[in-house]
Protein backbone atom coordinates (compact mmCIF):
# COMPACT_ATOMS: atom_id res chain seq x y z
CA UNK A 1 0.00 0.00 0.00
CA UNK A 2 2.98 2.39 0.61
CA UNK A 3 4.58 1.50 -2.45
CA UNK A 4 1.14 2.58 -4.20
CA UNK A 5 1.02 5.93 -2.29
CA UNK A 6 4.72 6.97 -3.41
CA UNK A 7 4.48 6.32 -6.80
CA UNK A 8 1.16 7.96 -6.99
CA UNK A 9 3.02 10.57 -5.26
CA UNK A 10 6.16 10.39 -7.59
CA UNK A 11 3.50 10.36 -10.53
CA UNK A 12 2.02 13.48 -9.42
CA UNK A 13 5.71 15.26 -9.00
CA UNK A 14 6.76 13.76 -12.63
CA UNK A 15 3.76 15.39 -14.16
CA UNK A 16 3.90 18.79 -12.47
CA UNK A 17 7.70 18.83 -13.84
CA UNK A 18 6.37 17.99 -17.52
CA UNK A 19 4.08 20.55 -17.05
CA UNK A 20 6.58 22.82 -15.92
CA UNK A 21 9.09 21.72 -18.80
CA UNK A 22 6.25 22.55 -21.30
CA UNK A 23 5.26 26.06 -19.59
CA UNK A 24 8.87 27.05 -19.79
CA UNK A 25 8.96 25.82 -23.28
CA UNK A 26 5.67 27.92 -24.34
CA UNK A 27 6.95 30.75 -22.65
CA UNK A 28 10.39 30.44 -24.75
CA UNK A 29 8.61 29.95 -27.91
CA UNK A 30 6.29 32.94 -26.72
CA UNK A 31 9.62 35.18 -26.57
CA UNK A 32 10.68 34.01 -29.54
CA UNK A 33 7.49 34.59 -31.05
CA UNK A 34 7.76 37.98 -30.13
CA UNK A 35 10.80 39.23 -31.26
CA UNK A 36 10.19 37.49 -34.63
CA UNK A 37 6.98 39.72 -34.68
CA UNK A 38 9.28 42.81 -33.87
CA UNK A 39 11.56 42.26 -36.18
CA UNK A 40 9.09 41.80 -38.95
CA UNK A 41 7.12 44.93 -37.61
CA UNK A 42 10.33 46.92 -38.22
CA UNK A 43 11.01 45.05 -41.13
CA UNK A 44 7.99 46.51 -43.01
CA UNK A 45 7.10 50.25 -41.12
CA UNK A 46 8.50 52.04 -43.48
CA UNK A 47 6.45 52.04 -46.45
CA UNK A 48 7.43 53.11 -50.37
CA UNK A 49 4.66 54.94 -50.65
CA UNK A 50 5.82 57.52 -47.37
CA UNK A 51 9.16 57.91 -49.39
CA UNK A 52 7.39 58.45 -52.73
CA UNK A 53 5.27 61.09 -51.15
CA UNK A 54 8.32 62.63 -50.14
CA UNK A 55 10.92 62.83 -52.98
CA UNK A 56 8.26 63.45 -55.45
CA UNK A 57 6.91 66.44 -53.44
CA UNK A 58 10.88 67.59 -52.86
CA UNK A 59 11.62 66.74 -56.89
CA UNK A 60 8.83 68.34 -58.15
CA UNK A 61 8.89 71.23 -60.89
CA UNK A 62 7.11 73.78 -58.07
CA UNK A 63 10.00 73.79 -56.44
CA UNK A 64 12.43 74.07 -59.36
CA UNK A 65 15.54 72.26 -58.30
CA UNK A 66 15.72 74.01 -54.32
CA UNK A 67 18.97 76.20 -54.99
CA UNK A 68 20.03 76.67 -51.78
CA UNK A 69 18.46 80.99 -50.85
CA UNK A 70 15.57 80.08 -53.85
CA UNK A 71 11.89 80.08 -53.05
CA UNK A 72 11.58 76.46 -53.90
CA UNK A 73 14.22 75.45 -51.09
CA UNK A 74 12.06 77.25 -48.46
CA UNK A 75 8.85 75.05 -49.64
CA UNK A 76 10.89 72.47 -48.73
CA UNK A 77 12.65 73.33 -45.37
CA UNK A 78 8.82 74.44 -44.24
CA UNK A 79 7.80 70.36 -45.85
CA UNK A 80 10.51 68.69 -43.66
CA UNK A 81 9.11 70.88 -40.39
CA UNK A 82 6.09 69.77 -41.08
CA UNK A 83 6.40 66.18 -41.18
CA UNK A 84 9.12 66.75 -37.97
CA UNK A 85 6.19 68.38 -36.03
CA UNK A 86 3.28 65.67 -37.44
CA UNK A 87 5.85 62.51 -35.89
CA UNK A 88 6.28 64.73 -32.32
CA UNK A 89 10.23 65.21 -33.13
CA UNK A 90 10.38 68.49 -31.31
CA UNK A 91 13.45 70.84 -32.70
CA UNK A 92 17.13 71.24 -31.29
CA UNK A 93 17.27 74.61 -31.73
CA UNK A 94 14.60 77.19 -30.28
CA UNK A 95 12.92 75.99 -33.67
CA UNK A 96 13.62 73.76 -36.46
CA UNK A 97 15.95 76.01 -38.44
CA UNK A 98 19.96 76.37 -38.13
CA UNK A 99 20.29 80.01 -39.65
CA UNK A 100 23.63 80.59 -41.61
CA UNK A 101 24.58 82.77 -44.53
CA UNK A 102 25.85 80.73 -47.59
CA UNK A 103 28.23 82.84 -49.55
CA UNK A 104 26.03 85.95 -48.99
CA UNK A 105 23.08 83.97 -48.94
CA UNK A 106 20.52 83.10 -46.55
CA UNK A 107 20.28 79.54 -45.90
CA UNK A 108 19.12 77.34 -42.84
CA UNK A 109 19.37 73.68 -42.44
CA UNK A 110 16.68 72.15 -40.49
CA UNK A 111 17.00 70.10 -37.75
CA UNK A 112 14.78 67.48 -35.56
CA UNK A 113 16.04 65.90 -32.17
CA UNK A 114 14.85 62.80 -29.82
CA UNK A 115 16.34 63.44 -26.70
CA UNK A 116 17.62 59.48 -25.56
CA UNK A 117 15.80 57.73 -22.49
CA UNK A 118 19.05 56.93 -20.23
CA UNK A 119 19.89 59.65 -18.23
CA UNK A 120 23.26 58.85 -18.73
CA UNK A 121 23.48 57.75 -22.04
CA UNK A 122 21.56 60.72 -23.50
CA UNK A 123 24.27 62.54 -23.42
CA UNK A 124 25.39 61.06 -26.38
CA UNK A 125 24.70 61.97 -30.31
CA UNK A 126 23.95 60.20 -32.69
CA UNK A 127 23.05 62.16 -36.41
CA UNK A 128 21.62 61.32 -39.05
CA UNK A 129 21.42 63.87 -41.76
CA UNK A 130 21.06 64.48 -45.67
CA UNK A 131 21.34 67.81 -47.99
CA UNK A 132 18.04 69.03 -48.98
CA UNK A 133 19.05 71.83 -51.30
CA UNK A 134 20.08 70.52 -55.22
CA UNK A 135 21.70 72.81 -58.00
CA UNK A 136 18.22 74.61 -59.11
CA UNK A 137 17.66 75.82 -62.89
CA UNK A 138 20.38 74.66 -65.46
CA UNK A 139 20.67 74.62 -68.94
CA UNK A 140 17.38 73.47 -70.79
CA UNK A 141 17.67 69.89 -72.26
CA UNK A 142 13.83 69.65 -74.87
CA UNK A 143 12.80 72.22 -73.08
CA UNK A 144 13.10 70.97 -69.42
CA UNK A 145 15.75 73.26 -67.66
CA UNK A 146 14.78 72.01 -63.52
CA UNK A 147 17.22 69.69 -61.94
CA UNK A 148 14.86 68.16 -59.45
CA UNK A 149 17.20 66.08 -57.68
CA UNK A 150 14.99 63.21 -56.66
CA UNK A 151 18.01 61.04 -56.35
CA UNK A 152 20.45 64.10 -55.13
CA UNK A 153 19.68 64.05 -52.39
CA UNK A 154 15.58 64.21 -52.30
CA UNK A 155 15.91 60.03 -51.69
CA UNK A 156 18.59 60.58 -48.65
CA UNK A 157 15.73 63.21 -47.56
CA UNK A 158 13.29 60.84 -47.13
CA UNK A 159 14.84 57.87 -45.63
CA UNK A 160 15.88 60.19 -42.62
CA UNK A 161 12.40 61.63 -42.38
CA UNK A 162 11.47 57.73 -42.18
CA UNK A 163 13.81 57.28 -39.27
CA UNK A 164 12.63 59.83 -37.65
CA UNK A 165 9.11 58.86 -37.77
CA UNK A 166 10.08 55.33 -36.36
CA UNK A 167 12.00 56.12 -33.77
CA UNK A 168 9.56 59.01 -32.53
CA UNK A 169 7.05 55.73 -32.53
CA UNK A 170 9.17 53.37 -30.77
CA UNK A 171 10.86 55.91 -28.31
CA UNK A 172 13.28 53.42 -27.68
CA UNK A 173 16.42 54.99 -28.26
CA UNK A 174 18.28 55.70 -25.08
CA UNK A 175 20.79 57.86 -26.68
CA UNK A 176 19.89 60.53 -28.13
CA UNK A 177 18.80 61.60 -31.75
CA UNK A 178 19.48 64.13 -34.24
CA UNK A 179 17.68 63.96 -37.43
CA UNK A 180 19.77 67.22 -39.52
CA UNK A 181 19.04 68.50 -43.07
CA UNK A 182 21.35 70.74 -44.91
CA UNK A 183 21.12 73.14 -47.60
CA UNK A 184 24.41 74.56 -49.00
CA UNK A 185 25.52 71.35 -49.76
CA UNK A 186 25.98 72.14 -53.74
CA UNK A 187 27.37 75.31 -52.59
CA UNK A 188 30.74 72.97 -51.14
CA UNK A 189 29.32 71.71 -47.79
CA UNK A 190 28.47 75.13 -46.08
CA UNK A 191 25.87 73.77 -43.85
CA UNK A 192 26.71 70.75 -42.45
CA UNK A 193 29.91 72.84 -41.81
CA UNK A 194 27.98 75.62 -40.32
CA UNK A 195 25.96 72.62 -38.19
CA UNK A 196 29.29 71.00 -37.13
CA UNK A 197 31.05 73.81 -35.93
CA UNK A 198 28.27 75.36 -34.11
CA UNK A 199 27.43 71.76 -32.27
CA UNK A 200 31.02 71.23 -31.61
CA UNK A 201 31.16 75.12 -29.84
CA UNK A 202 28.35 73.64 -28.07
CA UNK A 203 30.33 70.51 -26.78
CA UNK A 204 28.27 67.90 -28.01
CA UNK A 205 29.17 64.50 -27.20
CA UNK A 206 28.62 63.03 -30.94
CA UNK A 207 28.98 59.14 -30.72
CA UNK A 208 28.28 58.62 -34.74
CA UNK A 209 27.22 60.85 -37.94
CA UNK A 210 26.04 58.88 -40.97
CA UNK A 211 24.68 60.45 -44.09
CA UNK A 212 22.37 59.36 -46.63
CA UNK A 213 23.27 60.15 -50.29
CA UNK A 214 21.64 59.07 -53.74
CA UNK A 215 20.13 56.10 -52.50
CA UNK A 216 17.15 55.72 -54.82
CA UNK A 217 18.14 53.01 -57.07
CA UNK A 218 19.29 49.46 -56.14
CA UNK A 219 23.47 48.64 -56.99
CA UNK A 220 23.74 46.31 -59.97
CA UNK A 221 25.09 42.84 -59.10
CA UNK A 222 26.20 43.53 -55.20
CA UNK A 223 25.83 40.91 -52.51
CA UNK A 224 25.62 43.78 -49.79
CA UNK A 225 22.94 46.98 -49.89
CA UNK A 226 24.59 50.26 -49.55
CA UNK A 227 28.31 51.06 -49.80
CA UNK A 228 30.07 53.08 -47.25
CA UNK A 229 32.61 55.45 -47.75
CA UNK A 230 35.71 56.10 -45.70
CA UNK A 231 34.90 52.08 -44.98
CA UNK A 232 38.07 51.90 -43.24
CA UNK A 233 38.60 54.93 -41.26
CA UNK A 234 36.18 53.34 -38.29
CA UNK A 235 34.49 50.19 -37.51
CA UNK A 236 31.18 51.49 -37.68
CA UNK A 237 30.01 49.65 -41.02
CA UNK A 238 31.36 46.36 -39.71
CA UNK A 239 29.49 47.23 -35.85
CA UNK A 240 26.76 47.85 -37.91
CA UNK A 241 26.33 44.35 -40.09
CA UNK A 242 26.95 42.40 -36.69
CA UNK A 243 23.82 44.53 -35.59
CA UNK A 244 21.69 42.73 -38.22
CA UNK A 245 23.68 39.92 -38.81
CA UNK A 246 23.98 40.02 -42.58
CA UNK A 247 26.28 41.73 -44.58
CA UNK A 248 24.15 45.26 -45.20
CA UNK A 249 27.18 47.77 -46.04
CA UNK A 250 30.42 47.20 -47.83
CA UNK A 251 33.34 49.53 -49.25
CA UNK A 252 33.03 50.50 -52.98
CA UNK A 253 36.51 50.72 -54.75
CA UNK A 254 34.99 53.50 -57.35
CA UNK A 255 33.50 55.50 -54.27
CA UNK A 256 37.13 55.30 -52.88
CA UNK A 257 38.94 56.41 -56.04
CA UNK A 258 36.54 59.35 -56.33
CA UNK A 259 36.96 60.13 -52.64
CA UNK A 260 33.70 60.73 -51.98
CA UNK A 261 34.25 60.71 -47.75
CA UNK A 262 35.23 64.14 -48.40
CA UNK A 263 32.59 64.99 -50.76
CA UNK A 264 29.33 64.51 -48.88
CA UNK A 265 28.22 65.80 -45.53
CA UNK A 266 29.42 63.47 -43.51
CA UNK A 267 33.53 65.20 -43.84
CA UNK A 268 32.81 68.31 -41.98
CA UNK A 269 31.62 66.28 -38.73
CA UNK A 270 34.66 63.92 -39.24
CA UNK A 271 36.92 66.88 -39.72
CA UNK A 272 35.29 68.71 -36.79
CA UNK A 273 34.64 66.07 -34.26
CA UNK A 274 37.21 63.23 -35.24
CA UNK A 275 34.30 60.93 -34.82
CA UNK A 276 33.12 57.82 -36.76
CA UNK A 277 31.00 60.07 -39.29
CA UNK A 278 30.19 58.76 -42.93
CA UNK A 279 27.80 58.52 -45.94
CA UNK A 280 25.72 55.36 -47.46
CA UNK A 281 24.83 55.54 -51.05
CA UNK A 282 23.85 53.07 -53.70
CA UNK A 283 25.37 55.28 -56.44
CA UNK A 284 27.45 53.09 -57.84
CA UNK A 285 28.80 55.27 -61.02
CA UNK A 286 26.69 52.76 -63.46
CA UNK A 287 23.32 52.79 -61.88
CA UNK A 288 22.41 55.99 -62.65
CA UNK A 289 22.69 58.57 -65.34
CA UNK A 290 21.58 61.57 -64.33
CA UNK A 291 23.66 63.19 -61.59
CA UNK A 292 23.18 67.14 -61.54
CA UNK A 293 20.93 66.64 -65.13
CA UNK A 294 17.26 67.63 -65.70
CA UNK A 295 16.42 63.67 -66.01
CA UNK A 296 16.96 63.25 -62.08
CA UNK A 297 13.52 62.71 -61.79
CA UNK A 298 11.25 61.08 -59.29
CA UNK A 299 9.62 58.51 -61.25
CA UNK A 300 12.96 56.89 -61.71
CA UNK A 301 13.48 55.81 -58.24
CA UNK A 302 13.25 52.38 -57.07
CA UNK A 303 10.81 52.77 -54.05
CA UNK A 304 10.79 49.21 -53.09
CA UNK A 305 14.07 49.23 -53.04
CA UNK A 306 14.38 52.26 -50.65
CA UNK A 307 11.97 51.06 -47.93
CA UNK A 308 13.65 47.49 -48.05
CA UNK A 309 16.70 49.50 -47.41
CA UNK A 310 15.62 51.41 -44.97
CA UNK A 311 13.50 49.21 -42.69
CA UNK A 312 16.52 47.15 -42.59
CA UNK A 313 18.99 50.33 -41.79
CA UNK A 314 16.81 50.78 -38.83
CA UNK A 315 17.79 47.94 -36.32
CA UNK A 316 21.45 48.71 -37.09
CA UNK A 317 20.54 52.39 -35.74
CA UNK A 318 18.61 50.86 -33.26
CA UNK A 319 21.02 48.66 -31.64
CA UNK A 320 23.47 51.47 -31.96
CA UNK A 321 21.16 53.82 -29.85
CA UNK A 322 21.00 51.45 -26.97
CA UNK A 323 24.74 49.49 -26.54
CA UNK A 324 25.46 49.98 -22.84
CA UNK A 325 29.02 51.33 -23.98
CA UNK A 326 30.50 53.07 -26.99
CA UNK A 327 31.38 50.22 -29.20
CA UNK A 328 31.62 51.96 -32.69
CA UNK A 329 35.15 53.92 -32.59
CA UNK A 330 37.69 55.03 -34.67
CA UNK A 331 40.10 52.81 -36.22
CA UNK A 332 43.67 53.53 -35.62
Amino acid sequence: MKNIFFIGILLVIISCKNQSQESAQNSNKDLAAAEIKLVEETLKFVTSAELKETVFYLASDELKGRATGSEGIEKAAVYIEEKFKSYNVPPYFETYRDHYKAKGVDASNVVGYLEGHDPELKQEFIILGAHYDHIGVIKAVDGDSIANGANDDASGVAAVLAMARYFAAKKNNKRSILFTLYSGEEMGLLGSKHLAERLKEQNMNLYTMTNFEMMGVPMVDKDYKAYFTGFDLSNMATKMNDYVDFKLLDQLPKAKEFQLFYRSDNYPFFKVFNRPSHAISTFDFTNFDHYHKVGDEAELMDYEFMADLVNKLIPAYETMSNTTTQEIEMNE
